[in-house]
């Protein structure tokens, strides 16, 4: 690979994993955005980060062709944004959150695993034991330290924690397949997903609004970050980038969403905090370990 295509490469990297740290900020967003139903939230924030999109086409109106894709692009596109999201909640409705939560967030890892099956890429040793420190990470975050129990009555909402895992690393790693499709389908993606969910919040759910002016800034900023700038920022670097390396290095995203509640005074400080910052820390260092090499020797 010649240097100008690693530095593409890098930078591609780099921009997929904005969308890590924009979804960093979704707990405390979602937080902050009080007693507003799952799938109205969402509904809300889909329509605001597809129409931060729309409002580029102002400046670009030929970036509205991109729209017209094969049927296949729109399926994988739909089912990865709004599925995602829709087995996400459907899981927390039918099992402990920190259960659900750990199963759903089997996705970098997969995403580390299915990479395999892609043209060109080369599943290393290295690759996989920084994910799974990233997992350890995880596992640590999510539970506070504690102990987790698996109980057979929540089958159901264990079984669509796995199902979001297995459509987010599906979603990810099939669209380096249609790596040639520009990122301005993303926006497209958005604005379907946000009608389903809207659907889905009438079928499922009672309307509330936000009750206060911090309350609709979260939730803009849901809309315009992790749900919206998020996913275009991560479209481009699963095409583009080292696509292991987005997802050992995507298990920092609950690390730093902790950090956000820390600071803001929604957590406290444990040693399960500190010890998963130090496991996914140097996890995601042990994945990018041919980035770095290969950085040292330019």
């Amino acid at each position: 690979m010649s240097p100008a295509v690693d530095v593409t490469r890098n930078g591609s990297t780099a921009i997929g994993f904005i969308a890590v740290l924009l979804w960093a900020t979704l707990a405390l967003f979602t937080a902050a955005s009080g007693q507003v139903p799952p799938f109205q939230l969402a509904a809300l924030s889909f329509a605001i980060g597809g129409g931060l999109g729309v409002f580029t086409w102002v400046f670009r109106p030929s970036g509205i062709r991109s729209l017209k894709q094969p049927g296949a692009v729109w399926v994988l596109g739909v089912v990865g944004l709004f599925g995602y999201h829709f087995a996400y909640f459907t899981a927390l409705r039918n099992a402990p959150p920190v259960e659900a939560g750990l199963i759903a967030y089997l996705w970098p890892l997969l995403i580390v695993l299915f990479s395999a099956l892609l043209p060109g890429e080369r599943l290393r040793w290295f690759h996989v034991v920084g994910a799974l420190l990233g997992l350890f990470g995880a596992v640590l975050i999510v539970t506070n330290g504690g102990q987790v129990q698996f109980r057979s009555e929540y089958s159901f909402g264990y079984a669509m924690a796995l199902v979001c895992a297995l459509t987010w690393s599906g979603y990810s790693v099939l669209s380096r397949r249609f790596a040639s499709v520009p990122t301005d389908v993303v926006i497209g993606y958005c604005l379907v997903s946000a009608v389903l969910a809207g659907i889905a919040h009438l079928w499922l759910e009672d309307t509330v609004w936000p009750a206060t002016r911090t309350e609709w800034m979260a939730t803009v900023g849901l809309g315009l970050g992790p749900v919206g700038l998020a996913f275009y920022c991560w479209d481009h670097g699963v095409k583009h980038g080292d696509i292991q390396i987005l997802g050992a290095g995507s298990y920092s995203a609950p690390l730093l969403s902790t950090l956000l509640l820390l600071l803001a005074g929604y957590a406290e400080f444990t040693w399960a905090i500190a010890l998963a910052c130090l496991l996914i820390t140097v996890g995601a260092l042990i994945a990018a370990r041919d980035m770095i090499i290969k950085s040292t020797r330019v």
